[in-house]
């Protein structure tokens, strides 16, 4: 029987997902943390543009989703789960640790894939709500960049060049999470429904 529910925060890279779930308060589960390490040979690659022969780290390939769903599901009845932490700069996961509720029913799963767990949550019962986190494209990149090269995630040009890429594929992105489940909205729109207790479930 569960003891918690999931607050699931998709969006692109850099529209604020982590800083929705810090202004919450809630405990978080980093749904990144499991990627793939970088010398697993089923990542995905890209195969055309300026990037082709490159990770495709946007790829729903280069992540555990099964490993992030067993997470999940452990948080939900137990409270506790020992998850891995990855290092986007060594390309790779440097050890783990143990996310705990302490008592919380509710908290935050965010990352670029979270859309992919929505209707598992949802079907098993789990899911408190669903988000998409957006905003204007130039923002995103924006912030995304600046962030990516503050935490010298990769090499300026290959972070460039990925931004780019992201901004073109944003409104992909945003589409799919809301086919998945996920409501639109800043994180402010989130925020104040979250906070209020009106928090919307995933879409049906």
């Amino acid at each position: 029987m569960s003891t918690a529910q999931v607050v699931v925060l998709a969006g692109p890279s850099g529209a604020g997902k982590s800083r929705l779930a810090e202004r919450l308060g809630l405990p978080v589960l980093r749904l990144d943390d499991f990627y793939k390490d970088g010398d697993d040979p089923s990542l995905p690659r890209i195969t055309s543009g300026a990037n082709a022969g490159l990770v495709d780290w946007d790829h729903p390939d280069s992540w555990h989703e099964a490993d992030a769903l067993a997470a999940l599901r452990e948080l939900c009845a137990t409270g506790r789960s020992e998850v891995p932490v990855y290092e986007i700069a060594r390309n790779g996961r440097c050890g783990s640790h143990t996310v705990d509720l302490a008592g919380a029913t509710r908290f935050v799963a965010e990352g670029i894939f979270a859309p992919d767990v929505v209707a598992a949550c949802r079907d098993e019962g789990i899911l408190a709500a669903a988000y998409c986190i957006t905003q204007h494209p130039l923002l995103t990149f924006w912030r995304r960049l600046t962030r990516d090269l503050r935490e010298h995630r990769k090499p300026p040009l290959v972070l460039l060049r990925r931004g780019l890429a992201l901004m073109r594929a944003q409104q992909r992105v945003v589409a799919h999470a809301v086919r998945q489940g996920c409501r639109r909205a800043t994180g402010d729109q989130a925020y104040a429904e979250l906070t209020a207790g009106t928090g919307a479930a995933s879409r049906r």
